[in-house]
């Protein structure tokens, strides 16, 4: 009798393909995306809404809470992260008129997505999906939508349909304010450059094959890496990994650091890194094996790390900071002996209500 539990003949393989993908999902977004989020950004920048709120589940949540950032730093608007039980369990109604509501979800299908989206419309609010599916029940409830173009997502551990999002979100902010998104231009050249420096995170893997816990921190654009590189690890390897703002990180959880504990930090080149360097400080007083994904500065001076490109405008560095951490948790999962590409007691599209 076959183990259930065993390995499929080429494990990893579909989630290998599809963050090989990315490069070319980043150039689709560009060349045919961007002048439909442009025309949409228009018609909801006409309507000046006044507030914004953000909504979505696991991978998407992060990208949502990359979009405050942007919202907040860039248009100088007042953003928000919405909790869906308030709408769907208690029934609240807030007054949504000008405010508004952006849905980020890979597959459109969560239940609860689509009722607190379909409430908020009904509220007053405008409402704009960002999905990888354009004929999904979200995108239908929605006023408007935006395809990531991703492109079907077989493998469990979303990836390339992350850094769509991110990309998206980024366009849909730039077509608010005005811009012509020239900063995201270089992205596709450098996403594929990022990715085949593989061999550098299986090095680097091997620090965590036996790890028994990971503590992932940043700050300003940096934290929603921090928070799905976490996410991709747990989910992939079952290592608890958590993630922290390096400001929340010295507020308490920092006691639980010490000269064997493993830290991996997102060191943005700009603003949030500056803000971060304290913490860094801190870290490497306690002995922490500290492990930076940024410049050769900060490389140099930590345990180990993977050098990101430099150049590149702070406000899209999150699009390629996540790329060789996708690649550690495919490496570390492989180092571990299992499959990546099926975790546990997961399913592609999870019907909270």
């Amino acid at each position: 009798m076959s183990d259930p539990h065993a390995l499929s003949p080429a494990p990893g393989r579909i989630m290998a393909a599809e963050m090989a993908e990315q490069p070319a999902v980043l150039r689709r977004i560009l060349d045919e995306g961007a002048p439909k989020i442009r025309r949409i950004a228009a018609e909801i920048a006409a309507r000046a809404p006044r507030f914004f709120l953000l909504t979505g589940r696991g991978t998407s949540d992060n990208a949502a809470l990359y979009a405050k950032y942007l919202i907040e730093v860039l248009l100088a608007k007042p953003a928000g992260l919405t909790s869906m039980s308030t709408t769907t369990a208690y029934g609240a109604r807030p007054d949504l008129t000008d405010v508004l509501v952006i849905t980020v979800s890979q597959s459109g299908g969560s239940p609860d997505l689509v009722a607190s989206t379909k409430a908020a419309r009904e509220a007053g609010a405008i409402t704009l999906a960002v999905t990888n599916n354009a004929a999904s029940p979200l995108a239908e409830v929605s006023e408007f939508h935006i395809d990531v173009l991703a492109g079907p997502e077989k493998a469990l551990p979303a990836t390339k349909t992350y850094t769509a999002e991110l990309l998206a979100l980024y366009l849909l902010v730039e077509g608010l304010r005005g811009g012509d998104g020239a900063a995201a231009g270089a992205l596709p050249r450098l996403a594929a450059g990022v990715l085949a420096r593989q061999a550098e995170v299986k090095a680097l893997a091997e620090r965590y094959r036996f790890a028994q816990r990971l503590v992932i921190t940043s700050r300003g654009y940096g934290y929603p890496t921090a928070r799905e590189a976490a996410l991709k690890l747990m989910e992939t390897t079952y290592i608890p990994a958590s993630p922290f703002s390096g400001a929340d990180l010295l507020h308490g959880p920092l006691a639980m650091v010490d000269n064997v504990s493993p830290v991996i930090a997102i060191v943005p080149d700009g603003k949030g890194g500056e803000a971060l360097q304290p913490v860094l400080d801190r870290l490497r007083g306690r002995g922490a094996d500290l492990v930076v994904v940024g410049q050769r500065e900060q490389v140099d001076a930590a345990s180990a790390g993977f050098v990101l490109p430099a150049g590149v405008p702070e406000e899209v560095q999150p699009i390629l900071e996540i790329l060789p951490l996708q690649l550690l948790a495919y490496e570390v999962t492989i180092a571990r002996g299992q499959d990546p590409d099926a975790p546990r007691a997961l399913a592609k599209v999870t019907e909270t209500h």
